[in-house]
């Protein structure tokens, strides 16, 4: 895990002892407990750069205030609970985002509830003579974050869609994913831009850059622009009606 809660009274009150070298110490070697999420082996003294006989004093008795040894490894109460806990949400939210994409894996566009994109006037709406079915029952929230977005940016994409009132559905985040990666980008990618530009949904066409979005002339257009040019010029000459005539 890259990522702990930092308690400073919980911290401040049980290191206040501590030296300067002792904290530091102390520090580097909870960072390396939570990246590795094990406890702390032989090595740990070479991977934190100890290497003084000051250093190596020290580190003797941050191990020993603080970790204790079981099976000839150094365990941390504290980080052993933080990484379990970290585990157990991890799990349940992977499978509760799981069970709702395999819910609407399935969904084609010719179904797919309209996406928030409504910013966008370039479809075209398809005439059904069938009447629409109004389901009663409601509509699926999205609470979880999704797979391979930060917590940072999905925050952020939250509150600008609690800000244009509109709800977070799998349907919309589905929609979303797939115009993303018609721009060859990430869905944090596209979140975090919607989320900046205050967009509700998110279209491919949006994020092309203007070269690539510059029209132009087709091949009859410029045939006629061409031929205007030539009428025009004989105008000039007087001879405007010999070329309408051939």
């Amino acid at each position: 895990m890259y990522y702990y809660q930092h308690h400073i009274g919980d911290y401040r009150r049980d290191t206040g002892h501590l030296t300067l070298l002792e904290h530091g110490i102390y520090r580097q070697l909870l960072d390396l407990y939570y990246i590795t999420e094990k406890p702390l082996d032989a090595n740990a003294m070479r991977l934190v750069c100890v290497r003084s006989a000051e250093e190596q004093e020290a580190y003797q008795r941050i191990l020993q205030d603080f970790f204790y040894k079981q099976n000839g490894k150094w365990f941390h109460k504290r980080c052993e609970e933080e990484i379990k806990s970290f585990h157990g949400k991890s799990d349940k939210a992977k499978d509760s985002a799981n069970k709702r994409w395999n819910k609407n894996k399935e969904l084609s566009d010719a179904n797919a509830l309209p996406t928030d994109s409504e910013g966008n006037a370039n479809g075209m709406l398809t005439i059904n003579h069938k009447p629409i079915t109004i389901n009663h029952k409601p509509i699926t929230k999205l609470t979880t974050t999704p797979e391979g977005v930060s917590q940072d940016i999905w925050d952020s994409f939250v509150a600008q869609r609690k800000k244009s009132k509109a709800i977070i559905t799998p349907t919309v985040i589905y929609s979303i994913q797939k115009e993303a990666n018609k721009a060859g980008w990430t869905l944090e990618m596209a979140l975090a831009e919607c989320a900046a530009r205050g967009w509700r949904g998110f279209k491919a066409d949006w994020v092309i850059s203007d070269k690539e979005k510059q029209i132009t002339p087709s091949k009859t257009m410029q045939g006629i622009m061409s031929l205007q040019v030539e009428i025009d010029r004989l105008k000039n000459e007087g001879k405007s009606n010999e070329l309408l005539e051939n």
